[in-house]
């Protein structure tokens, strides 16, 4: 897939685990994990939204485009 996610760079750019960035946007530890590993086929904007407000970043810096 060209998305490529950098949701485990941000973490560490903002020295947050996981288990407390799931927690703090309400979603499942495992749902967090898939999402960072770009195993899933989509995000929900109300989920992109909480993830950006938890760490203080934009979109662009966790999605990235690379062309095949």
């Amino acid at each position: 897939m060209p998305i490529i996610v950098n949701l485990d760079v941000m973490l560490a750019r903002r020295k947050m685990q996981s288990k407390t960035l799931a927690e703090q946007i309400g979603i499942s530890q495992t749902n967090l994990s898939l999402l960072k590993q770009g195993h899933v086929k989509g995000i929900r904007f109300e989920t992109l939204d909480a993830i950006c407000q938890a760490l203080d970043c934009q979109p662009g810096d966790l999605l990235e485009y690379s062309p095949e």
